[in-house]
């Protein structure tokens, strides 16, 4: 791998050689195979907490106990495999946050990757003797604001870095319908936002605080562009879905490979965010006002209106993961119907890291 011209990204004393995360998806599509294999390549790779008991036998029956189970066998997995760094993302919404926070902060997880909603208390887990780094994942200055404030003036704790995620992400989304296609919304100028509100908590804090790139992000020119307009990194997941090494089935791989780019569109979820996904007859039925009854087991999502609900989103997404569309789908962020083929993610990072040095060559010979 030649990495000549691209910079490493530091997070506390953390410093990966790639400035390139893996994002966090659940349901059981980035767990240790796949994290473990983008921090043996310089890069953080993320295990998602989002329904990671779902291959445990009593994940219906016991479902907050499989969880964290499952939650702490991925994370030893991916240590086995790798002495990167490692990552969980654990959606605030979960109704198992607090379980799933002090369960990766136990078994050692360098960093905690946190949003779908704004994890206010995430600070009063971390014990002092603890090392995991904290990072917000926000889709506005606004509430990157919010979240740093408290988490000083109650906690002393500034973010170890921020996460700020656009509209072209895929699954779930911060921003209302008409924000989507609104440019004032566009992943460039929320970073620039960001970057600047956090300069006030990084003299407060005395720290840096890295602003990270999310949603939409797919090439290595990508990648050199964002870090061109002041981000220190950027997040990735859709990308890497056509791995070799992601945890979901081959038939998930494939919906992204056979999908067009007319394919992929928003939905309306149960948890009351809209969400980006790949269209299939699931969707369409559901669309139709065709009801797909289910009991709930669980209530996994605070936010979901699981009583009055067409379907689970749960469920879906692990059929989804297993290949079984007819009962689910994919979500997937805007650029999905890219992917052309499966490859590792070696492979993968090394062509990132080439578009890169190409896309910065091609800037200082302009």
């Amino acid at each position: 791998m030649t990495i000549s011209n691209i910079k490493d990204l530091t997070i506390g004393n953390l410093t990966a050689k790639l400035p390139i995360i893996q994002g966090g998806m659940g349901i059981g599509i980035s767990l240790s195979r796949l994290a473990s294999a983008v921090a043996n390549q310089g890069g953080i790779g993320v295990i998602s907490a989002a329904g990671i008991g779902m291959l445990e036998p009593d994940f219906y029956s016991n479902y907050l106990e499989a969880n964290i189970r499952a939650l702490k066998k991925e994370i030893q997995k991916a240590r086995e495999l790798t002495k990167g760094i490692l990552g969980v993302n654990i959606m605030v919404a979960l109704s198992n946050f607090s379980d799933m926070v002090k369960t990766a902060i136990d078994e050692g997880i360098d960093i905690i990757f946190s949003g779908a909603g704004l994890p206010l208390n995430l600070p009063k887990f971390l014990e002092e003797a603890k090392n995991t780094k904290l990072v917000p994942i926000v889709s506005s200055a606004r509430a990157v604001s919010i979240i740093a404030k408290r988490w000083l003036e109650k906690y002393k704790y500034a973010p170890d870095a921020v996460v700020v995620e656009g509209p072209k992400a895929g699954g779930h989304l911060g921003f209302n319908a008409e924000q989507l296609t609104d440019p004032n919304y566009s992943l460039e100028n929320l970073v620039l936002e960001v970057i600047e509100e956090m300069k006030p908590f990084e003299e407060k804090a005395g720290k840096p605080i890295p602003v990270i790139a999310a949603g939409g992000i797919y090439t290595g020119e990508d990648i050199y562009k964002f870090i061109q307009l002041g981000a220190s990194g950027v997040q990735m997941a859709t990308r890497f879905v056509t791995t070799d090494e992601c945890d979901a089935s081959i038939d998930f791989k494939k919906s992204y490979i056979e999908c067009k780019e007319e394919n992929i569109s928003i939905i309306k979820s149960p948890v009351g965010m809209p969400g980006r996904a790949i269209s299939n007859k699931f969707i369409d039925d559901v669309n139709a006002g065709c009801k797909k009854p289910y009991t709930c087991p669980y209530h996994c999502i605070s936010t979901c209106d699981y009583k009055s609900s067409p379907y689970c989103i749960t469920l879906a997404l692990i059929n989804a993961q297993k290949g079984n569309f007819k009962h689910g789908f994919a979500f997937a962020g805007t650029n999905a119907y890219m992917a052309k083929e499966i490859i590792s993610v070696k492979k993968l990072m090394d062509s990132l890291v080439k578009e890169y040095n190409e896309a910065a060559s091609a800037s200082i010979n302009s």
